[in-house]
């Protein structure tokens, strides 16, 4: 094949759209990046010749089967020696698109953050990519979760489309519950607070909502608080503390063991009188002035108060179910909404008490809602099926409820509320909340997340949100790749986007070192940790005896590694050097527990605290250890049984 007649790279837009020409700039960066020499440069020339065009499928003339061109994505590639295109059906998927092309020339984003970029050597002297690529799910998101910093998100943000995610949700009107976490310290007695405030916690999301629009990403926003915020009591966090509130406030809450009082203090956990017309009408203006205001959120989230056996007893709102007001509200929300010319879409969730459905009311317009299926109490030993689901749900019983464990049972809740609403919807899922934090070789996380992705459409979910810390790729990221690959293409087998990711992250080592991740995930064995299995089970204590020697049995693949050419793999390495110890330190504590031996445990479990605190700088990016202290701290009712 003919060279091309230049030695530059130029790249051209159809549009000035920001998100397509931020397409144009990473291209040329990262195309600098990679070829020495050789300038990558935007090129505002008419001719087509030795140019990589980029717009929207309008530009090029080719048709889009895409159902709403807003949130379905679908892209076009079609470059031949450096001249060509990429199109997309909105601007995001031009962005997608240019990843997508980038990728097929050998680079590769192994995790958040400029160290975590693989970029090729050289690429292809042709730089010819042909094909197309449509998202197996429409929905593609990752939630703010866990403590982080503005970097963290920022990070998450940029490195999310390199995957094929298309969404990012900003939970509260300012996040400040997980920037307070890590910008106050509040669980590394090594680390000054910072005095963080609700303020700057203001302006780091809009510095971040701006980051998400940039990328053309679908910004989902809110959740929580809209049971408090619009009756002045701010809900900034579960930590929150409210035990008094004026009388006029008092009687719009939810009466519960004969008191209209804030539950246990916590404003985010207050449910409302939902009978009472003017809780209502507070609540559904203060949403519709709130778009009015941000008219850039692509999907509101409305959700009630979290929490559970929470609920009103006064005489009316006994009378009907809390999906059945949930359902009114929405109802009437939409005609607030349609009466001011708002067209945002909103998601209803499922979770807690709303996941028995309404008995007498049906959502009137399904075209503005989005159902999203929060099954929290499930278990991630077992991935979703459609075998066995249960015909009935357990009869509702106001305020004397227990939640399901099992998949196939929480699955039966949402086939019931599928057969009164059969609009778009999504799975909004904890995999990497606390659950990892069992499998610290991320290898059973992530067939169970690559199977339950495959499975979305037989359930009759479009995609998937990661309820999750920002900071969960220690020791790497599989996991994340699992999910975004996999919720483009449900195609794909887990082992294949493993083998490929571990060659990827570690080199020549890295079939090694995904048969040691392997093996370790099973020694740790995550059912035992969640309670799904004996934890009197001798084998399993074996195993855990095992571990050290194991460990230590890699070290010198580890650090034979260390000093790797390539700076991105050598920090990979790095990072697997630090796991070698923590995996070290973690497994002695759940041994000391299976002996039985408490006071063992409490000083193993407090020594593994302390090393992770002392060295959290060197992990900081990659690994949440306040959400780690929270996830087994909860686990002392065994762990420490206390």
């Amino acid at each position: 094949m003919a060279k091309r007649s230049n030695s530059s790279i130029n790249i051209s837009v159809k549009s000035n759209n920001p998100t397509i020409a931020f397409s144009a700039s990473e291209l040329i960066k990262y195309l600098n990046k990679a070829r020495k020499g050789i300038a990558g440069q935007l090129n505002e020339a008419e001719s087509s010749e030795d140019v990589i065009q980029l717009g929207l499928y309008s530009d090029f003339g080719i048709e889009s089967a895409a159902k709403d061109s807003h949130f379905d994505d679908s892209y076009k590639i079609d470059v031949i020696n450096g001249t060509g295109y990429i199109a997309g059906v909105n601007p995001r998927s031009v962005l997608l698109g240019a990843y997508r092309f980038l990728y097929e020339l050998g680079f590769r984003w192994i995790r958040p953050g400029e160290d975590g970029e693989i970029i090729p050597e050289t690429v292809a002297e042709d730089l010819s990519v042909n094909l197309e690529g449509t998202p197996s799910y429409r929905h593609r998101g990752i939630c703010i979760e866990g403590a982080v910093s503005y970097e963290n998100v920022y990070d998450m943000i940029d490195w999310a489309p390199k995957l094929g995610f298309n969404s990012y949700f900003i939970q509260f009107r300012e996040s400040y519950a997980f920037f307070e976490r890590w910008y106050n310290h509040l669980k590394n007695p090594y680390k000054t607070p910072e005095d963080f405030s609700v303020e700057k916690s203001i302006e780091i999301v809009r510095s971040l909502e701006s980051e998400i629009k940039k990328r053309g990403l679908l910004y989902h926003a809110v959740g929580h608080g809209w049971t408090c915020e619009p009756f002045g009591i701010p809900g900034l966090s579960w930590a929150q503390r409210v035990y008094e509130v004026d009388f006029e406030t008092e009687k719009y809450l939810a009466l519960v063991n004969g008191k209209r009082q804030i539950w246990d203090g916590v404003p985010l956990n207050t449910n409302l009188c939902y009978s009472n017309p003017e809780v209502r009408k507070i609540v559904i203006n203060s949403i519709a002035d709130y778009l009015t205001q941000h008219k850039y959120i692509d999907v509101l989230h409305f959700w009630l108060a979290d929490g559970h056996n929470n609920h009103c007893e006064c005489e009316n709102c006994i009378k009907h179910s809390p999906s059945d007001f949930y359902v009114l509200m929405l109802n009437e929300l939409d005609e607030l909404l349609t009466e001011k010319g708002i067209d945002t879409k909103v998601v209803f969730l499922l979770y807690c008490e709303l996941l028995w459905p309404p008995v007498e009311y049906k959502i009137n317009n399904p075209g503005r809602y989005i159902l999203m299926f929060a099954p929290i109490t499930r278990t991630y030993s077992h991935s979703f099926s459609t075998d066995n689901i249960p015909d009935t749900i357990p009869k509702y019983k106001r305020n004397d409820i227990s939640f399901p464990s099992s998949v196939a049972e929480n699955l039966a809740f949402l086939y019931k509320w599928r057969k009164g609403f059969s609009g778009d919807s999504f799975d909004f899922d904890y995999h990497f909340m606390w659950d990892h934090y069992y499998d610290p070789g991320q290898f059973e996380t992530g067939r169970i997340l690559n199977e339950d992705v495959k499975k979305l459409e037989s359930i009759g979910l479009n995609g998937f949100i990661s309820c999750q810390v920002q900071r969960c790729f220690f020791p790497n990221g599989l996991g994340m790749t699992v999910l975004g690959k996999t919720l483009w293409d449900k195609s794909l087998a887990f082992e294949d986007i493993a083998k490929e990711y571990f060659r990827d992250a570690y080199g020549t080592d890295g079939d090694k070192v995904r048969e040691y991740l392997r093996k370790l995930s099973a020694m740790f064995n995550p059912p035992l940790l969640r309670g799904d299995a004996d934890r009197s089970d001798k084998a399993a204590l074996e195993a855990y005896r095992q571990i050290e020697a194991f460990v230590k049995s890699f070290e010198p693949v580890i650090r034979n590694n260390l000093n790797h050419s390539n700076p991105a793999l050598a920090k990979s390495w790095d990072h697997l050097d630090f796991h070698k110890d923590f995996c070290i330190m973690h497994s002695k504590v759940i041994e000391a527990r299976l002996t039985g031996d408490i006071e063992k445990t409490r000083e193993r479990w407090a020594s593994l605290k302390d090393f992770l605190c002392k060295n959290e700088d060197s992990i900081q990016p990659i690994f949440d250890i306040f959400e780690f202290f929270e996830t087994f701290d909860i686990m002392t009712t065994w762990l420490l049984d206390r």
